[in-house]
Formats: structure tokens, C-alpha cells, sequence
């Protein structure tokens, strides 16, 4: 009996439990969604997906297939999405930290060690236009084809003031081919020097 007392007394103790009432949600939430709900529907209706082209961003179909890789690749539009992070849209690199792409003797200098370069990247101490720099460029052999490499390695080699010739995509597919077996980036000055 005492055991019950004192049960009930710690029962008493506590307080009762959560609950909700009648309406859980309030009324103006539940009116927003509806909304919303009725607006997307709408709109889905509404769409019309077979629209005059003109009206869009007047990209071509030979716009689209270059992008998708089905076309002839586009160097400065690689560059942008690629390169220009780093070595910025000028080419003018980032003093101490960056290479400038403009006037160096890794850009201008024979096809085949830049596209080493594209293909493989580069690791640790590198000398350009007399000034070291001390970082790491990431191997884009995996991410692009050889005709893109070649289009991006063309777009640096004839602009930002560099006048060295254009790269085709069969001299890319030698370098790929010729170093099929490296799987470590070049280790800046020293490894590179031997291909110059």
C-alpha cells in the first residue's frame, strides 16, 4: 500500500504529456503549401518545352555538340573553365603563386612538353621567365581528350602576346602514348629540363 502512495506521488510529480491539439499545423502554413502546390502544377501545364529557340541564349546545335565533345573543341572556352582560375584570364598567373601562361618558355617551347605538361602535371620547384615557383598543377590527361588538349594548348600558345604555333590532336596522342606508363606528376625543373 505504501508502495502505491508513493507511485502515485511521483506520478503526480511529473508533468503531462505533449500533445497536439485539433489543428497541428497552423492554418497559414498549410495555406502557403497549398499555393506553392497549385503554382508548380500550374506551371508544368503551362510550360511549353517546344518553344522558339530564338527566345533562349541563341546557342546553335554545333554549339551544343562542341560542348558535349561532339564537335571541334573550343580552346578558349577550356581555358576558361579550366585553366583560368590559376593563371587567370590574362595568362598573367598570380606573382609567387601562379606561372604566368604569357611568354613562357614552357608555353612557346617545343609541342610535346607542353602537352607533357597538360597531360601529366607538374609537382614541386619550376622556373619560368626566371622566376621559381613552388607548387603543384593538376593532370587534366584523365579529364580531357586529346583534341581539347590540343585546342587549350593552341588557345595559350597564340594568345596573351605568345606567337608559337598551333598543336594537333595527333601530337597530343603521341606525348599520351609516349608517357602511357607515368602515373606521377613531372617533378618541375628537374624532369622537365630533359624534354626541352
Amino acid at each position: 500500500m505504501i508502495q502505491d502512495i508513493k507511485q502515485t506521488a511521483a506520478q503526480m510529480r511529473e508533468h503531462p504529456d505533449p500533445h497536439e491539439s485539433g489543428t497541428p499545423v497552423p492554418r497559414k502554413v498549410i495555406v502557403i503549401v497549398s499555393l506553392a502546390l497549385l503554382w508548380a502544377v500550374g506551371y508544368i501545364f503551362m510550360a511549353r518545352p517546344n518553344a522558339d529557340p530564338a527566345l533562349g541564349d541563341n546557342r546553335t546545335k554545333t554549339d551544343l555538340m562542341a560542348q558535349a565533345g561532339g564537335g571541334t573543341a573550343d580552346g578558349a572556352q577550356i581555358f576558361g573553365a579550366q585553366c583560368a582560375a590559376c593563371h587567370q584570364a590574362t595568362g598573367a598567373g598570380l606573382p609567387g603563386v601562379f606561372p604566368p601562361l604569357a611568354g613562357s618558355e614552357w608555353v612557346t617551347g617545343k609541342d610535346t612538353l607542353a602537352a607533357n605538361i597538360l597531360l601529366h602535371g607538374i609537382s614541386g620547384k619550376l622556373t619560368v621567365k626566371g622566376t621559381s615557383y613552388n607548387g603543384a598543377m593538376p593532370a587534366f590527361g584523365e579529364k580531357l581528350d586529346d583534341a581539347q588538349i590540343a585546342a587549350v594548348l593552341s588557345y595559350v600558345r597564340s594568345n596573351f602576346g605568345n606567337s608559337a604555333g598551333k598543336i594537333d590532336a595527333a601530337a597530343v596522342k603521341t606525348a599520351r602514348e609516349a608517357s602511357k606508363d607515368r602515373k606521377t606528376p613531372w617533378n618541375g625543373d628537374d624532369e622537365l629540363d630533359k624534354l626541352k
